[in-house]
C-alpha cells in the first residue's frame, strides 16, 4: 500500500496510476513528516516512511535511485545501470501523435522550484540558436523576435499529453526537472543544466543525457530556497563569465551539431 498526501498535483496522482504497484490511501496533511506515527502503522509487517524525504542529508548527496533502492532494503549495487532508468513508463503511456512540427526541439526551462529555472536571459539566448536550426517548442514564454519561429507549448492537462510533448522531440534542452527524467524514459536526447545538485545524483544512469553541472555557491543537494538570496546565487552560477554567454552557445551547438 502506498499512503501520499492529500492535494498532490494531478500529474504526480497520474504517474502514480500509471506504475500501478500498489493500492494507494491517502494521508491527512498533519503526517506529513516522520515526527506523527500515522494511524494503522501497526497493520503493517514492514514500513518504509520516507515522508520529507527531501530533507534528509542521505537524499541530498547521492544518487536518487540509491536512496530509495536502499530505503527500500536493496543494495543499489546489485542493481544493473539499465533497471535504474525509467523505462517503465514508456510501456505503460500509448503513443500519441505529435501536435508540433517533425523534429521539433523542446527547451524546459521552469523547475518545480524557482531554484533550478533557467534565466529568462539563458533561455531566450538558447531559443535563439535551436531557432536557426530548425523546428523549435518551449514550455517557457516566446521572446517577440522569435514569435514566428518558436512555438509555445501551453501546460499539459494530462499525463499523455505532457509524454507526448517530450517523446515526439527529437531533442530536449532542460533545466534540472522532471522532464530530463521523461527524456530518459522515452529515450530522447537530452541536454540537461543542473544549477544545484551533482549530474551524477539525478542522471547518472541515463545513457542520453548530457548533463552540464553549473558552478554555484549554494550547498551541494540544496532542495528548497532558504530565503530570496538562494535564488539570486542560484541564477549567477547560469554566468560564469558574467553577460558572456558564449560558453552556453557553444554547449548547446556541440549536443546539436548531429542533427
Amino acid at each position: 500500500t502506498l499512503f501520499r498526501l492529500p492535494g498532490l498535483t494531478p500529474m504526480v496522482q497520474a504517474m502514480h496510476a500509471a506504475a500501478d504497484f500498489a493500492d494507494i490511501g491517502t494521508l491527512p496533511r498533519g503526517y506529513a513528516t516522520p515526527e506523527t506515527r500515522f494511524d494503522g502503522a501497526d497493520d503493517f509487517d514492514h514500513v518504509i516512511d520516507i515522508r520529507d524525504f527531501a530533507f534528509y542529508p542521505d537524499f541530498q548527496r547521492t544518487s536518487m535511485i540509491d536512496f530509495f533502492l536502499r530505503r527500500l532494503g536493496v543494495e543499489p549495487q546489485i542493481i544493473p545501470s539499465y533497471l535504474k532508468r525509467n523505462a517503465w513508463l514508456a510501456t505503460r503511456i500509448e503513443p500519441q501523435p505529435s501536435a508540433w512540427p517533425d523534429g521539433y526541439i523542446l527547451v524546459c526551462p521552469r523547475s518545480s522550484t524557482p531554484l533550478r529555472d533557467m534565466p529568462d536571459e539563458i533561455h531566450d539566448c538558447i531559443l535563439r540558436q535551436v531557432a536557426a536550426i530548425g523546428p523549435s517548442v518551449t514550455q517557457g514564454n516566446v521572446p517577440p523576435e522569435l514569435s514566428g519561429e518558436v512555438a509555445h507549448a501551453p501546460e499539459c492537462a494530462t499525463l499523455e499529453d505532457l509524454c507526448a510533448l517530450v517523446r515526439n522531440a527529437s531533442w530536449v534542452i532542460s533545466t534540472d526537472t522532471g522532464m530530463v527524467h521523461l527524456a530518459d524514459a522515452f529515450e530522447v536526447p537530452c541536454l540537461a543544466f543542473f544549477p544545484t545538485h551533482h549530474p551524477e545524483w539525478r542522471v547518472r544512469d541515463y545513457p542520453r543525457c548530457v548533463p552540464i553541472p553549473l558552478r554555484s555557491a549554494l550547498p551541494p543537494g540544496l532542495e528548497f530556497a532558504r530565503g530570496p538570496r538562494d535564488h539570486a546565487i542560484a541564477q549567477r552560477a547560469w554566468f560564469p563569465d558574467g553577460a558572456d554567454l558564449d560558453w552556453l552557445t557553444r554547449v548547446v551547438s556541440g549536443c546539436l551539431s548531429c542533427l
